[in-house]
């Protein structure tokens, strides 16, 4: 929490972009914006190969939600090992990227079940709960992915 005081202190907002750190704050403010660009990247990609690739056919939905769920991870994983975690408690990148994708898929399991109890929950109450469970899916995936990966594989031996 020092560090962040300093940087808000001295005005000094290039370091919650630049350079190594360890600190949660700075790694947890730029895995938003790595995640979010994951984001982007699933989704478009998904756009783009259920419309033009696998044109609208209905049975290659899941097809374009897999490749471009698969694109997103590569996406955070390249971004998240270059800008955000420089140390790793695991030696073979290999097995650092299937373990970095194992948890996204716990968050991908997480969002899933949220996403089906908030239909049983509110269904019949309200054709909102799609979104309000998009809402809490998302903050609790995101939430898990990041401290998962942060403890799990990327704080210090």
């Amino acid at each position: 929490m020092d560090e962040i005081r300093q940087i808000l202190r001295d005005k000094d907002f290039k370091k919650l972009f630049v350079g190594d750190t360890d600190n949660t704050l700075i790694q947890f403010f730029r895995y938003v914006f790595v995640g979010g660009l994951a984001f982007v990247v699933d989704f478009a990609l998904s756009y783009l190969l259920f419309r033009f690739v696998f044109n609208e056919q209905k049975e290659f939905g899941w097809t374009a939600n897999a490749l471009s769920f698969i694109a997103g991870l590569v996406v955070n994983y390249l971004i998240s090992t270059f800008w955000i975690f420089k140390t790793s408690k695991v030696d073979n990148k290999i097995v650092e990227f299937i373990s970095f994708a194992a948890i996204g898929v716990v968050g991908l399991l997480i969002t899933i079940g949220i996403t089906v109890l908030f239909e049983k929950w509110l269904g019949d109450t309200t054709h909102l709960f799609q979104i309000i469970a998009k809402i809490v899916s998302t903050a609790a995936s995101f939430l898990w992915n990041f401290f998962a990966r942060k403890i799990l594989l990327f704080t210090k031996k």
